[in-house]
């Protein structure tokens, strides 16, 4: 059998979503088995060596899972201790307080961009959800209306705000003014937040149902009566504990600044600013400002730690074999036709920095793959362009790209549809819209700016 070539593999890539979302929704096959079905079937189909489609699908699976897993693991247990310490619940109760009840959509988007800035968006999102199921609990609102607002702040500053890795690489590759990409990035993001995260959150939460129970949040809402103030750990420590992975990976991405490079104090703080190393770090901080400092034994602590990994066993095999079929995708060629496609167009060079990301992104479903593949195709043909475009625009642009419709291939789709409790269905209504939302209105604001500056 031929290799499949030009629009053929298009149709084929199309063929195996289209097959992946109906037996999933239509035939209720779990997820796990499909993804890993369909990808083998797509392989076979665009007639990649027999040999090569298992390895390129356990390479995407692996890939993605040796970040994820490790991130997803390590956040549910910090989560699990706040939870079991009223650490989350004080959070809660403090930005109801805060913000009113009224208001508590927007305290949860502005919460997600400060965490968002220096974590991927998988990472802030294990770190806050704890607090957004305690919120929805504590005020009686819908999950969707408190949790949408959150997704919208963390996938914002994922896309278009440096020092995001992802906005970062692409800072470098435009040889952007990381500075002037900060504050266009802020001009832009904002806006994307607001209507994307609080205004559609309350537009949308009217129409979609999530099921009374949801296993997930029972891991981290706490059965018993809200516990008396006297009891539950400070606002200061829970909120220095959960922060804590944040700072790390701040200071890891200052370390150039502070000392030379490749000498010891700075390869220390790189180390200790990886993710999964500033997780690591905070968890055990947590087993003492949430554990011991509460009264918790030693064996009440590994029991949390052992209970609360159960139920993300699922999830964590969905999301990497999401990243398995993104990477059948990838190196089936289909991303290589699609960037050939929008290459032939001659099109202004923020237009096509934004289509080459989106489409990219609607291939593999990562966003950071999307944004570091696109800037290195983008680069060279805009600084080649006869148009001058401001270099911090093109970060915008191809950021906002990078967020266009997450769906069945994008780990991201089904954390949020698990931790939701949503069907397939429901989060393409919710989250798939949402990124959307984004991708749109950064790309049009983007041009707005280009107008004006």
């Amino acid at each position: 059998m031929g290799v499949a070539h030009g629009s053929m593999l298009l149709i084929y890539a199309l063929v195996a979503i289209a097959a992946l979302i109906l037996l999933i929704t239509r035939f209720k096959v779990y997820p796990f088995l499909v993804l890993i079905i369909v990808s083998l079937l797509l392989g076979l189909a665009v007639g990649m060596p027999m040999d090569q489609i298992v390895k390129s699908f356990e390479t995407g699976n692996g890939n993605t899972l040796g970040h994820i897993a490790i991130v997803v693991g390590l956040g549910t247990m910090l989560g699990k201790m706040m939870a079991e310490s009223g650490g989350a619940e004080r959070i809660a109760t403090t930005l109801i307080r805060w913000f009113g009840e009224k208001n508590i959509h927007w305290a949860m988007m502005v919460v997600a961009i400060i965490v968002g800035l220096p974590v991927f968006f998988e990472v802030g999102f294990v770190l806050l959800i704890p607090i957004a199921f305690n919120v929805a609990k504590r005020t009686g609102k819908s999950l969707l209306l408190i949790g949408l607002p959150m997704v919208a702040g963390l996938s914002v500053v994922h896309g278009l705000i440096p020092p995001h890795p992802a906005a970062l690489l692409a800072v470098q590759a435009y040889h952007a003014d990381i500075g002037r990409t900060i504050a266009y990035g802020l001009m832009v993001g904002v806006p994307c937040a607001i209507i994307a995260g609080p205004l559609f959150a309350l537009f949308i939460h009217r129409f979609i149902k999530l099921p009374e129970s949801n296993p997930l949040s029972e891991q981290f809402v706490s059965k018993a009566d809200p516990k008396p103030d006297s009891e539950l750990p400070g606002f200061g420590i829970t909120l220095f504990t959960i922060l804590l992975p944040v700072i790390l990976m701040l200071i890891g991405s200052w370390a150039d600044l502070v000392f030379a490079p490749k000498t010891l104090p700075n390869n220390l703080l790189h180390f200790v600013g990886t993710s999964d190393v500033a997780l690591l770090i905070a968890v055990l901080v947590s087993f003492w400002t949430f554990g011991a400092q509460r009264g918790f034994t030693r064996e009440q602590i590994q029991k949390f730690c052992g209970d609360c990994l159960a139920p993300i066993a699922g999830i964590t095999l969905i999301v990497g074999a999401g990243g398995g079929f993104g990477r059948v995708l990838m190196d089936s060629g289909v991303s290589k036709q699609i960037v050939e496609l929008a290459q032939n167009e001659h099109l202004s060079p923020l237009l096509l920095g934004w289509l080459v990301a989106a489409l990219i992104r609607l291939a593999t479903g990562s966003a950071t793959v999307a944004m570091t593949t696109a800037c290195g195709i983008v680069a060279p043909i805009a600084s080649a362009s006869a148009m001058t475009v401001k270099p911090e625009l093109l970060v915008l642009a191809t950021g906002s790209g990078s967020l266009i419709f997450s769906h069945v291939n994008d780990g991201g789709f089904w954390l949020i549809k698990e931790y939701f409790g949503m069907t397939v269905g429901q989060t393409f209504k919710t989250w798939s819209l949402l990124e959307t939302i984004i991708s749109l209105l950064g790309l049009g604001l983007t041009f707005a700016l280009a107008a004006v500056l």
